[in-house]
């Protein structure tokens, strides 16, 4: 009995690893692909402007004749280099904050503890906009404004992590041998918030990337002349009056798909990198 469970357990691991080679490979290739678009294979093209989806154009075109699939490859390619960016900086802004609130004074938690709360009891998005709008809208501010407010759920769980971690047995004695606290943090620590840091990076993503479409989407991102997903979305609410459905529709849907996709690859990455996952 307890053979067929551990292969059972085997094979579950076994599924979701290459379930998360196949999603990341996917990831890859609509990024790069997205990136490799030229410019001029999104110019103008009045002629051809405002047609529905065909063989020659999958996604139609929009109100420019420019082809709407290509377009939305490379506007989904600068929404993922935005989440990429603002997420690894975020990520590392959470590990700093948990390890300090977890091994320094009682002040320095609480501290820490009231600055997650209160960021965690303001909507993202508004504050995306606030910090966005002092900083002269753009790249810079989105980046900073994302980055400064994602980091909060992961700071958290990296304090308890941290703080578990310090009544164990094994930190005890590396103190009484005599090591310093530096030696017990790059020996015991990282390695253990390792997974739960790889992890609650990726899922950090699609949030990122949601919120860079939604704050370009309400004017407050980046400019209007780059391809980025809020952008298109919020160029095709002035011609679905018109019937252009598909200015929306596609380049929305393929928003969510990746979204999802991504946050389906840091649940499958969580099984199979987190020991404690694994162990279900």
């Amino acid at each position: 009995m307890s053979r067929a469970g551990s292969g059972k357990g085997l094979n579950r691991r076994t599924k979701a690893l290459l379930l998360t080679i196949f999603l990341t490979f996917l990831m890859v290739l609509v990024y790069v692909s997205g990136s490799l678009i030229p410019e001029e294979a999104v110019g103008t093209d009045l002629q051809r402007s405002g047609q529905p989806p065909s063989w020659a154009h999958l996604f139609g075109t929009d109100n420019l004749g420019r082809d709407l699939l290509l377009r939305t490859l490379k506007g989904l390619s600068v929404s993922m280099t935005v989440g990429i960016a603002a997420s690894c900086v975020s990520a590392v802004i959470a590990i700093l904050v948990g390890i300090a609130a977890a091994v320094g004074t009682r002040a320095v938690d609480g501290a820490v503890s009231w600055l997650i709360d209160l960021m965690m009891g303001i909507p993202h998005t508004v504050l995306i906009i606030l910090i966005s709008f002092s900083l002269g809208r753009g790249l810079r501010g989105l980046l900073v404004g994302i980055a400064a407010t994602h980091w909060t759920s992961l700071a958290r769980l990296i304090r308890g992590e941290v703080m578990q971690l310090r009544s164990q047995h094994f930190i005890a004695v590396s103190r009484r041998l005599g090591k310093s606290s530096g030696w017990i943090l790059l020996h015991h620590l990282l390695p253990h918030l390792a997974p739960q840091f790889i992890v609650g990076l990726i899922l950090m993503f699609p949030h990122a990337i949601l919120h860079e479409a939604s704050v370009s989407f309400l004017g407050y991102g980046l400019a209007p002349e780059q391809p980025a997903i809020g952008i298109i979305l919020a160029e095709s609410m002035r011609y679905l009056s018109s019937g252009m459905w598909w200015m929306a529709v596609f380049p929305g849907l393929l928003l969510v798909l990746i979204v999802l996709l991504i946050d389906r690859l840091g649940e499958n990455l969580r099984s199979v990198i987190d020991p404690y996952s694994a162990q279900e």
